[in-house]
């Protein structure tokens, strides 16, 4: 048992901010005022300036491409090709690799304002295959040995260029599938068990990964389906197969489908594929991409709903968030069903005509508001592509004043998991007219992600009944300037009541996945 002194920040529907809380047997027992005398003479652990909180939520990430690429190449912090030159050339002198992956280059955040090419690469590697993703997960330089190990059918894809080694679009998954199908099974794993750890961290007990990148038989998929029996709980996982192959999904008995990669109705704005309605302010021929018809989007939409599944759609641009809305009012009038908790992924430019769809249809967005920070992709670049319309992108106070649900993530690797950055990010939009409260922020990374996955009943606030997750804040995040929120820390996070230890989920995966399988 564990009884906690305020203040207690319970993100319930009141918004209800109690004295104290009582913890017995992994669930919450009590939250009041007024100390029941029955606890009386227990210990009581006294918060003091601290503040309790529901355990963080993740509610969109690319769990298994994270967990790879943090424990890879990591190029964010390169200021010029020099730079990249020295930190991929330490790279493969540390690590003795025989293929280098790396993630996070970006043409905004170096001095040549522009993506390295092949010959660059060449210059610095030209024995070892290179791949280098894009920030976005949308692109990615290779050099000329990684060309030559490529399947010679992914030369004919669009998106592939040859001369300067970036492959977009569908070249670019294509790559992407064929590199990861070589990544061993105890490596990913290995590195998986370590990025639970490092959320964990960040006050996260709670995921919606989306997998499915082209690892050999959906490697991903069952590899996170393995560790969610392993370590949930107290981990929680909550699985998103992307794929638009309904059987595939049936089959694993997964009740979710969707995600980016097959179900991306549209690209990014780093590449200048995310799909608008009136062209891109730098290039008035080029309004981006849809990858799919509206007819195909539609029929996949419409078979999903009518199997009960839960869907996704990463939906970036206006004409591509025009495009999930009307499959999902298409689908839904066919078949309505009244808590079926579809969301769209990212939301970034929406119309006025899709919001209204997502109100009435109770379509929720899955949000990352870290990317109106990310300097990879900085507003000034924004500016550029879009003109006014970068102040329009997550309109997120307009979205909750319509009754939307938005739920809080990352699209890591992307952004970091971290939730409290996060936080600060949607309330202080660089549109301060959309900037939300604290309370509706920090609600975003807790009640809302439960409610996108249907676990509202048992966990996303801190409410008598519900499981005993939560996590304890170096400050209350209600009387700070929502300016200092950034410096926000999570100091301990409990799941089930039980204070999270590094390392616990190598354990837990064992016992309960391997050992009680077994018996």
């Amino acid at each position: 048992m564990k009884i906690f002194k305020g203040p207690i920040i319970t993100c319930d529907e009141d918004d209800t901010v109690h004295k104290y809380l009582v913890e017995d047997n992994k669930k919450i027992v009590f939250t009041g005022d007024v100390l029941p005398e029955k606890y009386m003479e227990k210990r009581i652990i006294d918060l003091g300036n601290k503040a309790l909180i529901p355990s963080f939520s993740d509610s969109h990430l690319h769990f298994s491409s994270y967990a790879l690429f943090s424990s890879t190449l990591d190029v964010r912090d390169a200021k010029n090709f020099q730079d990249l030159s020295n930190i991929i050339k330490c790279y493969i002198e540390k690590s003795k690799c025989k293929i280098v992956l790396g993630f996070g280059i970006s043409a905004h955040h170096v001095e040549e304002k522009r993506l390295v090419t092949r010959e660059e690469l060449d210059l610095i590697e030209n024995r070892k295959p290179v791949m280098l993703i894009k920030y976005d997960g949308h692109a990615s330089v290779v050099n000329t040995a990684m060309l030559k190990i490529l399947p010679p059918k992914i030369k004919k894809l669009r998106g592939y260029n040859d001369d300067t080694g970036q492959l977009f679009q569908e070249a670019f998954f294509a790559a992407t599938d064929h590199i990861t199908s070589k990544v061993s099974v105890v490596s990913l794993l290995n590195h998986m068990l370590k990025t639970v750890d490092k959320m964990a961290e960040k006050g996260i007990g709670l995921v919606h990964p989306a997998e499915g990148v082209g690892f050999p038989l959906d490697l991903d998929v069952d590899l996170v389906r393995f560790m969610a029996g392993g370590l949930a709980n107290p981990f929680n996982f909550r699985v998103f197969f992307q794929t638009m192959d309904i059987k595939k999904v049936l089959k694993r008995k997964l009740p979710r489908i969707g995600g980016c990669f097959a179900t991306a109705l549209d690209g990014c704005f780093g590449s200048l594929d995310a799909a608008l309605n009136t062209p891109y302010q730098n290039d008035t021929k080029n309004k981006g991409i849809l990858f799919y018809t509206d007819d195909q989007v539609i029929n996949f939409v419409k078979k999903a709903n009518d199997k009960n599944l839960q869907v996704q759609l990463h939906a970036i641009g206006d004409a591509a968030f025009d495009q999930a809305t009307k499959a999902f009012e298409t689908a839904l009038k066919s078949n309505f069903r009244k808590d079926h908790r579809h969301s769209i992924i990212h939301g970034s430019l929406v119309t006025p005509k899709g919001l209204e769809k997502c109100a009435r249809y109770n379509i929720g967005i899955a949000a990352q508001p870290s990317l109106l920070r990310l300097s990879l992709e900085p507003l000034s670049y924004l500016s550029k592509i879009l003109g006014k319309r970068a102040l329009d992108i997550s309109p997120f106070r307009t979205m909750l004043d319509m009754g939307i649900h938005i739920s809080g993530g990352s699209d890591a690797p992307v952004t970091l998991p971290d939730p409290v950055f996060g936080i600060y990010c949607a309330c202080n939009h660089y549109n301060e007219s959309q900037s939300v409260s604290v309370m509706e922020a920090i609600k975003m990374f807790t009640y809302e992600t439960a409610f996108t996955c249907f676990d509202d009943e048992k966990t996303g606030s801190l409410e008598p009944g519900k499981k005993a997750d939560m996590v304890v804040l170096d400050k209350n995040p209600l009387t700070m300037k929502k300016e200092d929120l950034a410096g926000l820390k999570t100091r301990t996070l409990y799941l089930e009541g039980k204070e999270y230890q590094k390392g616990q989920g190598l354990s837990s995966l064992l016992w309960n996945g391997i050992f009680r399988r077994r018996t």
